[in-house]
């Protein structure tokens, strides 16, 4: 027994000591030029190994330092670069018959640049066409390769790729600016040039998100890589827009994107196929992020040799509200430029209101929309770090409840005798819109107020969330002759007929200039009694009497200057101080 397990114990000693020796009596360093020509050969680029060491208990060779080049007319350095490449081997043929055969490659924290010029074309599209030549001064000259060098790429087969723990670093050749991803692990089995391998791959993206592929890709395109095919799921999630220079930061625009997609790549044609989630948006500089998500269901197909791509009929769907998107777009430089339609008819209103921060329109406070539809056709423009979007919106049949707009109008619901009460119905409102991120404008915008009339003109809503419109606001003729006898005490009695009777010949009412001010969750309405209130109610004393001179008579003056004390008794009305 004894006997026994002395020779057992000796048997063992041997083992290791074979497995430790046995390594440094094999001259694998040897093979690092068959690594180099045969490596160089299948990827079309150049590849230089540094020392390999030879590991008979993992059964792989180890390899310092793999460097790959770039094609030369994108960059001069290196397309990868790695510290420790683990390749693994079949060891009988290696020890005895001095036979390499890969079975595996791992690469440990590779540093990769993916670059792109101005036609669309990538750095890495040449992969796996011809070697470069060597440059004349390159020193000595190596041996030239075997005749079954050629065949390389072809032949080549390895049971699985790894690449762990890596970066990303992508670009344009006329550009300076660089977005960096990582981590990044790549796993692919079965690899072989000639057939479709499976893929396993993710990319840690900036501010924390991950980007996953899975699928077949390849054989690989000889022509350009980038056309190799491919069908793959796409799933993208907790994409931060702001940190990948999709939006403008400066303007603090940005948003959270999850994505599941189908892709299918042939012949240079791409189709993808999915839905994705933008969360707490903001497009509009000043914007507060969008309390509800924006789901685009979307189904394009992209010409990656033109760089251009068609968004066939999709839907933007926020709640319940279902809007139509379609249109083309085309790389250029750094990002996409698009143009859009984006088109909806019918929507509740209810749905999309906590989506509006995103464009800086807040619900004014204490405030909620209860009813109401809106219609929208727009035209989105533009790269889409700087989207311009123009079109109309209009809003129908809606309820503000909370809005007290006579305290709102005091000066105004003052006037005509107006008592809106706590909660505005409208009618409705349209308006010509332009919005880029700097801010928003508004032309021809028209409310239609049961209780008021009607109030049209224009404004913009600046990044700082601030309002600047002007309008005009036509208070209803039925009101306005109620309201002259009352008012008549403020303005003098015989002012308040010419009130009424003004608003009578014009069946149409009396005009008054407002400007908004403040932001949209604290408007401030202002009566503008300037010039241009004397100006319209001179318009509306001519209508009464057909004499200025004479109807301003009854308000206490004669000619211009009862149109003056007229003016100055208004402006007492709005809280305005008399000249």
């Amino acid at each position: 027994m004894n006997k026994t397990l002395k020779w057992i114990a000796i048997a063992i000693v041997a083992v290791i000591v074979i497995l430790l020796v046995l390594p440094f009596l094999i001259p694998v360093n040897k093979f690092r030029p068959t690594i180099e020509e045969q490596a160089s050969a299948a990827l079309g680029r150049k590849v230089q190994v540094g020392n390999l060491s030879l590991s008979l208990i993992r059964g792989s060779v180890g390899i310092d330092n793999l460097s790959i080049s770039d094609d030369p007319k994108f960059n001069s350095g290196p397309f990868l670069t790695a510290q420790s490449v683990r390749v693994g081997v079949e060891l009988l043929p290696l020890i005895f018959s001095k036979q390499l055969n890969v079975t595996e490659v791992i690469i440990e924290k590779p540093q990769v640049m993916m670059l792109k010029n101005p036609g669309g074309t990538w750095n890495f599209s040449s992969i796996g066409g011809s070697a470069p030549a060597e440059p004349k001064n390159a020193g000595a000259q190596k041996p030239a390769p075997s005749s079954s060098s050629g065949n390389a790429a072809q032949s080549l087969s390895i049971g699985k790729i790894e690449l762990k723990d890596g970066q990303i670093t992508i670009g344009n050749t006329n550009s300076q600016k660089r977005s960096v991803y990582a981590p990044l692990n790549l796993t692919a089995s079965d690899v072989s040039m000639t057939s479709p391998v499976q893929v396993d791959f993710s990319m840690g993206l900036p501010g924390g998100g991950t980007m996953k592929i899975a699928g077949k890709v390849g054989p690989v395109d000889a022509k350009d890589a980038a056309f190799t095919p491919q069908d793959v799921k796409l799933t993208v999630s907790a994409l931060d827009l702001a940190k990948t220079g999709f939006l403008d930061p400066s303007l603090g625009l940005g948003g959270t994107v999850d994505m599941n997609a189908n892709l299918s790549s042939h012949s240079g044609q791409m189709s993808t196929k999915g839905s994705l989630k933008l969360s707490k948006a903001v497009l509009i500089a000043g914007g507060s992020p969008a309390g509800v998500p924006a789901v685009l269901n979307f189904d394009t197909k992209y010409d990656m040799a033109k760089g251009t791509g068609v968004l066939d009929p999709s839907t933007v769907d926020i709640g319940n509200a279902k809007s139509h998107l379609s249109g083309t777009y085309k790389s250029e430089g750094d990002a996409f430029a698009v143009d859009m339609k984006l088109t909806g008819e019918g929507l509740p209103a209810t749905e999309l209101e906590a989506f509006l921060p995103a464009l800086a329109v807040n619900m004014p406070q204490g405030t909620k929309l209860t009813a109401g539809t809106l219609n929208t056709n727009l035209h989105i423009t533009g790269p889409t770090d700087k989207l311009v979007t123009d079109g109309n919106v209009g809003f129908f049949n809606g309820k503000l409840s909370g809005f007290d707009l006579g305290q709102k109008m005091s000066g105004v619901a003052s006037l005509a005798g107006i008592k809106s009460g706590k909660d505005l119905d409208i009618e409705k409102m349209t308006s010509d819109v332009h919005m880029a991120p700097t801010g928003l404008r508004a032309d021809n915008f028209n409310l239609v107020v049961p209780t008021l009339g009607s109030v049209v003109g224009g404004g913009t809503l600046d990044s700082k969330n601030t309002m600047d419109f002007k309008l005009v606001a036509t208070v209803n003729s039925s009101m306005l002759g109620a309201a002259g006898g009352a008012e008549g005490g403020a303005v003098g009695g015989a002012a308040g007929k010419l009130l009424g009777a003004g608003a009578s010949c014009k069946n149409g009412g009396v005009k008054v200039p407002l400007q908004i001010h403040g932001t949209t969750a604290n408007p401030q309405f202002t009566p503008d009694i300037g010039g241009a209130t004397a100006s319209l109610m001179k318009s509306e004393l001519t209508c009464a009497g057909g004499s200025v001179g004479n109807l301003a008579g009854l308000a206490g003056g004669s000619g211009t200057k009862g149109v003056s004390d007229v003016t100055k008794q208004l402006g007492g009305l709005f809280g305005k101080k008399k000249p």
